[in-house]
Order: structure tokens, then C-alpha cells, then sequence
């Protein structure tokens, strides 16, 4: 019997890998990227223009954000997280920054309104507050010798300051100094020329605005907190400061 020879067909076939190449799924990863990174500096920018206070906030809440794993569901540890971080903004939310805020306002004021009259007026912030001070000059009394009555200047600077501070949610201070010269008027000290002073200050504030209610203090101290430490007679020593004392701010 004759054998029949056997053919066997073997049959490759070719992927042609640049097909997939040309698919649209790395257009959608792509985008997704772009679209990304969009937000993240969309984010960055955000939180640029937010105050120190609340971008600390927020770095709180994420910085506890590993809290989630404690085996409290998302929505009870977010809520508790939120709330921690709303008690914190409450709680450190500093006066400081309201002071800081009315020193640069009355800064521009001064400017605008008492340019000529500026180098009577030195302001700088407190603990918790903003004091104005209305110094003499040299041949430039802001009261009279041994007078508790201001001057004209003292007035209209005492006006400017009453209606920058008659809105601002603070307690108001007012104390009067003098410098070391002894004051020459029978029985009268320095002690009660700086009290005579500090409260003319404040009724011309009242006059100009300022309600009574928010005046915590008047009070007078002579010569023993000199402006110039190393020279007692210094006319700068003679001043009215008003301070503004802001209470801590509350949100919510």
C-alpha cells in the first residue's frame, strides 16, 4: 500500500501593533491630568488669598485627616473634624488683626486729612488694641502751658480721630502724660494736669461721636511713663494717648 504523503499548513497571523497606538484612551488620561492639575493650581491660588489664620485652619483639618481610620464612619469623624477646626478658628481668630487693619486705615487718614499735622500723631498697635498718640512738638503744644483746654490743632485732630474710631467695635482708653518739668500752680502736680487733660480728650471725642459706653478708662500718669526714656523734659513726653482696645473676634 502506497503511502500519501501529509502536507501540514501552518498559518501565523500578524497583530499589527500600531493599531493600538492610534486608540483614545491616553487622550482621556491626558485630559484628566490637565484637568488636574488645573484644580491644583486653581487651589494654590485660593488659598494664597486667604488670611494666615484660616489657611492654618485648614491645614489643621487635613493634617487629622488619618482620624478616619479610628472606625468612625466618614460622615461622623468629618463632622467632628469640621467642628474642632470651627472651635479653633473661634478661639485663635486674633484681635491683632482687626488693630492691624485699623492702624494702616488711620495711617491713610492721616494722609488725607492731617498732612500738616502729621508729625503730632504716632500710632502703633498693642497688645490687643491700636493706640494713637497726640504728641507736643518744640513751640508746638498740643494744650496750653498748664492748661488742660487743647488747642485748635488738638482739636481738629481729636475730631479726625473720633470718626475713625466711633464705629469700631472696641473699648476705648484715654490717658494723659506729661513730661518731668515740674508744673508751677499752687497745689497742682502734674498728676492732676495729665488727669485734666485725658479727660478733656475724651469729652471732645464724645463731642464728635464717640459714645460714652465704649470709654473704658480716663486716666492721668504725670511723668512716669515718658515717650523719650532718656529725656524726661523731652516735649514729647507731654501727649494724650487713646488706645483701642478690640475684643476678640468672634465668627459663626
Amino acid at each position: 500500500m502506497a503511502d500519501k504523503s501529509k502536507t501540514t499548513i501552518i498559518v501565523k497571523k500578524i497583530k499589527k501593533g500600531h493599531e493600538a497606538h492610534h486608540g483614545g484612551s491616553w487622550k482621556v488620561a491626558y485630559a484628566d491630568f490637565t484637568t488636574a492639575m488645573m484644580a491644583f493650581f486653581l487651589l494654590l491660588w485660593l488659598l494664597s488669598m486667604l488670611d494666615p489664620v484660616k489657611r492654618a485652619a485648614i491645614a489643621d483639618y487635613f493634617r487629622y485627616f488619618n482620624l478616619l481610620e479610628s472606625g468612625q464612619s466618614f460622615m461622623q469623624q468629618s463632622s467632628a473634624i469640621q467642628q474642632e477646626v470651627k472651635t479653633s478658628v473661634q478661639e485663635s481668630t486674633p484681635s491683632e488683626t482687626r488693630a492691624k487693619r485699623f492702624e494702616e486705615q488711620f495711617k491713610k487718614t492721616i494722609e488725607e486729612k492731617l498732612k500738616e499735622l502729621k508729625d503730632h500723631i504716632m500710632i502703633d498697635t498693642v497688645e490687643g488694641g491700636v493706640r494713637i498718640q497726640i504728641v507736643d512738638l518744640e513751640g508746638e503744644p498740643m494744650f496750653p502751658l498748664s492748661s488742660a483746654e487743647p488747642t485748635e490743632k488738638a482739636r481738629e485732630i481729636l475730631k479726625v480721630v473720633a470718626e475713625n474710631i466711633k464705629d469700631e467695635p472696641a473699648r476705648v482708653a484715654v490717658e494723659g502724660h506729661t513730661d518731668a518739668v515740674p508744673f508751677r500752680g499752687g497745689k497742682t502736680t502734674n498728676w492732676e494736669l495729665s488727669t485734666a487733660r485725658a479727660s478733656s480728650a475724651r469729652r471732645e471725642i464724645e463731642r464728635y461721636g464717640v459714645a460714652p459706653e465704649k470709654i473704658a478708662r480716663v486716666v492721668g500718669y504725670a511723668d512716669t511713663l515718658p515717650l523719650i526714656k532718656d529725656d524726661p523734659k523731652d516735649p514729647r513726653n507731654r501727649r494724650i494717648s487713646i488706645i483701642l482696645m478690640f475684643e476678640k473676634e468672634k465668627q459663626g
